[in-house]
């Protein structure tokens, strides 16, 4: 892990190969082109995993992927439905660059829209649907709280708000629950736990 210690920058310093993960999520495969030093390269996160695969996705409308990565959760969920459309944000330059290339790769280009940006910036004026977060806890808690807070402001009415949380989930549930008076657990798999807020 040490090496993915410093993915939530801009431009991270790591220098490697490029190589392909491939895996199979709600029935269908994905594939994506990663490289150090953006999040989880060596194989599809566990958690994000687990996050698609119990995710509330709706039958339509606008969708977010806040820290998008190389693009496991946006691009999936454009795969798995192709009436959504899906944004996109990401600060690590190079995490988007391989989001752009990954939503090719996946034929879902047309679908996804990616956005280099910190947390809400490049979507300030939107509201979506339906926002899912696999948060960076190695940022910091101001960061995920953020993400909380400010989902709120960027879901439309009965919008829900859907991340997979590891670490300080006892902190992050009462975050939630400040922000959005109720919270559910979708998932508990492993020391990941999904959880769902609704607007």
């Amino acid at each position: 892990m040490g090496k993915e210690s410093h993915y939530y920058t801009e431009k991270p310093r790591v220098i490697g190969r490029r190589s392909v993960i491939s895996d199979v999520i709600r029935g269908i495969p994905v594939e994506f082109v990663v490289e150090p030093g953006v999040f989880s390269y060596e194989r599809v996160d566990p958690g994000t995993k687990l996050l698609l695969e119990y995710a509330v996705i709706p039958s339509e409308g606008v969708v977010l992927d806040m820290g998008a990565g190389y693009g496991v959760i946006g691009i999936t969920l454009a795969k798995i439905n192709p009436k959504l459309k899906v944004y996109m944000v990401e600060i690590n330059t190079r995490a988007v660059q391989l989001a752009r290339i990954n939503a090719k790769r996946n034929n879902v280009e047309k679908q996804v829209v990616v956005l280099q940006g910190n947390l809400y910036e490049p979507v300030d004026n939107m509201k979506f649907n339906a926002i899912y977060s696999n948060p960076p806890l190695t940022a910091g808690m101001s960061i995920v709280e953020e993400i909380i807070r400010g989902a709120k402001d960027h879901l439309v009415e009965n919008g829900i708000l859907q991340m997979v949380l590891r670490r300080g989930y006892e902190r992050i549930r009462r975050i939630i629950l400040e922000t959005f008076n109720n919270i559910e657990v979708l998932a508990s798999k492993r020391g990941y736990k999904v959880v769902l807020a609704k607007r």
